[in-house]
């Protein structure tokens, strides 16, 4: 039996991502369930890692399960409802930057913190709970409110908690909600993992400076500020640093870019690296993310790869 477990919380959708000649190649993806995968690869085999979420129990609902099983994304953690199906993003790529068109009138994953009793159930004795922004703006007000709440209790239980802001304005009613939303996810969190540029668009923020300030003063103990190629802001256990990621020779797709890099840094974290050397980590696999196509790129932890190794 695992010693350790990770449990992200979140959406995973059916990706339509461009192939060739016009095509699109289906997959199954979504912000925390790519950083599930990731952490997966990451992390040694003392860790189990499961996903928590909600959906339907139509075909592709099955091949989803499946999917995420194969690849060894625990499921115990996952409802089912009757009626209910995922939802469908395609990815439109220009100059390696991506746009997304999303489906999800019908997806379960909006239902999942309809119980707060199965929430208490599956976050029970987690070492590690991860959650998004995306997370919380799919929720109904009440619902972000009763996963929030379940998390604070997690915590207090002693889970450690991650919150990537992941910061999506059309998911949102509107600006203050989403402002709101995002504070609310961070004070029940002990890492904050906010992109500069999505911050200060969102909260005005004037510096990378400014949002470890913001997020310090929400309850984080660790708040790490991604700024495209610019030098990451670090703050932790009262350490403050800047890492300047390596530079990328071509982005070919920025898809996964954010989920890769929180899976790397709560990986290295998690199996004791300094916060400093867990950035320069996460850069790393983030750097690799961005130079294939789609969310999750096997190829970088094969048997002899260019990039990375899997954890024992």
């Amino acid at each position: 039996m695992p010693d350790h477990s990770f449990l992200a919380i979140g959406e995973c959708m059916v990706e339509l991502a461009p192939a060739t000649d016009g095509l699109f190649r289906m997959g199954f993806a979504g912000d925390t369930f790519n950083c599930a995968w990731y952490a997966r690869r990451l992390l040694p085999a003392d860790w189990s890692v499961g996903y928590a979420t909600a959906v339907g129990t139509d075909a592709v609902s099955d091949d989803m399960l499946a999917f995420m099983a194969g690849e060894g994304v625990e499921t115990g953690a996952i409802r089912r409802i009757e009626g209910r199906t995922v939802g469908l993003y395609m990815i439109a790529l220009k100059d390696g930057e991506r746009s997304f068109s999303y489906w999800r009138g019908q997806a379960a994953a909006k239902a999942m913190a309809d119980d707060p009793d199965w929430l208490d159930r599956v976050f029970a004795g987690r070492d590690l709970l991860h959650v998004s922004g995306i997370t919380l703006a799919i929720l109904a007000p009440e619902a972000r409110e009763r996963l929030c709440a379940a998390l604070a209790r997690a915590r207090a239980a002693g889970a450690r908690v991650s919150f990537d802001t992941n910061v999506r304005p059309r998911l949102w009613a509107d600006a203050a909600e989403m402002r709101a939303g995002l504070m609310l996810g961070a004070s029940v969190a002990d890492t904050v993992l906010p992109s500069f540029d999505e911050e200060s668009a969102a909260f005005g923020d004037a510096s990378p400076e400014a949002t470890v300030a913001r997020y310090r003063e929400a309850g984080a103990t660790t708040v790490v500020v991604k700024n495209g190629a610019a030098p990451i802001r670090l703050w932790a256990e009262d350490m403050e640093a800047e890492i300047a990621p390596e530079p990328v020779a071509q982005v070919i797709d920025s898809t996964a870019a954010g989920d890769s890099f929180a899976a790397g840094f709560l990986a290295a974290r998690a199996t004791g690296a300094a916060p400093p050397e867990a950035v320069r980590q996460a850069a790393a696999l983030a750097a690799a993310v961005i130079q294939r196509r789609g969310a999750l790129a096997p190829d970088i932890f094969a048997s002899g790869g260019p990039v990375l190794k899997a954890a024992p």
